[in-house]
């Protein structure tokens, strides 16, 4: 899946990026623990900015499909109304963008990772998730990364549903990594044996992307 480009991305941006991974652009060479609320090299912001590969699906609840798959004894395809139906959460959390902006205190309400996990019931081997959106975009997680009890599946910002562009109608929210692991317009959750990295861990960015160590570029 990483291998091949999304129709319509922006290819411009997407060079910029790899530049900036080449070039070691943004770092600061420090690390801080994790009880140092800002990470190094960040700036707080009060919006929201806006990132993706120039494109923005249109996703309604009624064609929306979860796929939960791989190494699971249980796979899935949730649509909007059975997702709904598994325990919901809210959780507040700051969140923390490679591109140096970080926002405090940001209220997310979902489904708890560990619900899916319970649902999906994993077989034994699974130790990686990779994670596709319907821009095309892909990512990776560690299990240990994705099975958090802050992580959620999110459908809701600050009490509304999530926009399209911030990810609407679904997207994953780890808090404790760089947002480009926070898949936007989720539509696939694949547990696997082998680490499988995806669209920015191909094209320079770190495979595991920690704040406090400043994990931008592999």
């Amino acid at each position: 899946m990483a291998e091949k480009d999304p129709p319509g991305i922006r290819q411009k941006l997407v060079e910029t990026k790899q530049a900036w991974a080449r070039e070691g652009r943004l770092l600061t060479g420090h690390t801080a623990s994790h009880e140092q609320r800002l990470p190094p090299g960040q700036r707080l912001v009060k919006d929201f900015p806006v990132l993706d590969l120039g494109i923005q699906p249109d996703v309604s609840t009624e064609a929306f499909r979860l796929r939960v798959d791989g190494l699971v004894e249980n796979p899935v395809t949730l649509d909007w109304a059975w997702f709904n139906e598994l325990p919901q959460e809210e959780r507040l959390n700051d969140i923390h963008c490679v591109t140096q902006w970080s926002r405090y205190d940001n209220r997310w309400t979902g489904v708890p990772v560990m619900a899916l996990i319970e649902l999906a019931r994993l077989k034994p081997g699974a130790r990686f998730i990779t994670f596709e959106a319907y821009d095309g975009y892909t990512t990776n997680l560690t299990l240990e990364d994705f099975a958090r009890p802050e992580n959620l599946l999110a459908h809701s910002w600050e009490g509304k549903p999530l926009t399209r562009q911030h990810g609407g109608p679904l997207r994953v929210v780890v808090p404790h990594l760089y947002l480009w692991k926070s898949t936007k317009w989720v539509r696939r959750i694949t547990f696997t044996a082998r680490n499988e990295p995806g669209f920015w861990e191909v094209r320079g960015y770190h495979d595991r992307g920690d704040p406090w160590l400043e994990e931008r570029y592999g």
